[in-house]
């Protein structure tokens, strides 16, 4: 019995760190792309270029993930600094943002002019 205690005060005091874990911090990074499909072609773009020059990053940014010990991922305490939390979270918004410029051709000559013949 006494055994079981420890092992239940000892899971619990654990999933205390649950909400502040490494990899569910990282997870929280990735956006979904859908929400900037009602952004116009030209602010998508400068929009993701402004927030790319103030972190620092490439307009390519995609975002990483840590490779913690093997079961103990979310377990592990995020201890990055938090001007690594927020060039991590400009990274995943970055990404959704290529998503949408890419899914709609964003930056694209238009396939109408393309075609069109020469006057």
């Amino acid at each position: 019995m006494r055994w079981n205690m420890m092992i239940l005060a000892s899971c619990l005091a654990t999933a205390g760190c649950v909400g502040n874990s490494m990899s569910e911090r990282q997870d929280a990074n990735i956006e979904s792309s859908l929400q900037y499909d009602s952004v116009p072609c030209d602010q998508l773009l400068a929009q993701r270029n402004g927030l790319a020059q103030q972190y620092s990053l490439p307009t390519t940014a995609k975002p990483t993930f840590s490779n913690p010990a093997m079961g103990f991922g979310p377990f592990t305490p995020d201890l990055r600094s938090k001007a690594k939390r927020d060039s991590d979270k400009a990274t995943g918004e970055i990404d959704a943002m290529n998503r949408s410029i890419e899914r709609r051709d964003c930056g694209k000559p238009d396939k109408q002019k393309k075609l069109a013949l020469p006057g």
